[in-house]
């Protein structure tokens, strides 16, 4: 299989830069994944799971939440609004979101429940990845 540059950047940092031979990405009409030679295409993105097969064959996942994807000659550029590897996600940090989340909809008083149901997946996308993906080290 053949590889592609992949770069991925977050309001705060460079996050991923390299040669990879795949990524899958949240689409917001689904999921899709991006090979050598895929078609010209700009996309947005929505709460889920990045993963990514780099050049040697090791598959990484990732939690997001959100943002574009331009892919364009052999090059592919995610603007993500997170991008988090399982070890980076703090359980506890997402537990307490899910439960506030929960609480504002639970309650849904004088509440944005867009936003509300936005911080809700975010939580459960994290707490997802973190249980599903991380390394432990030994």
């Amino acid at each position: 299989m053949k590889v592609f540059d992949l770069e991925i950047i977050t309001p705060v940092k460079k996050a991923f830069q390299g040669k990879v031979k795949a990524i899958t990405v949240p689409g917001t009409l689904g999921s899709f994944q991006v090979l050598y030679n895929h078609a010209p295409l700009i996309s947005t993105l929505e709460v889920g799971k990045i993963k990514i097969i780099d050049e040697n064959d090791k598959e990484t996942y990732y939690a997001t939440s959100g943002g574009m994807i331009e892919v364009l000659n052999n090059k592919v550029l995610v603007l993500a609004d997170t991008f988090e590897t399982p070890e980076e996600i703090i359980l506890e940090r997402a537990m307490n979101s899910l439960n506030r989340a929960k609480e504002r909809l639970k309650a849904r008083k004088s509440i944005d429940i867009a936003r509300a149901e936005a911080a809700l997946a975010r939580a459960i996308n994290r707490i997802s990845i973190h249980k599903s993906y991380q390394v432990t080290i030994q």
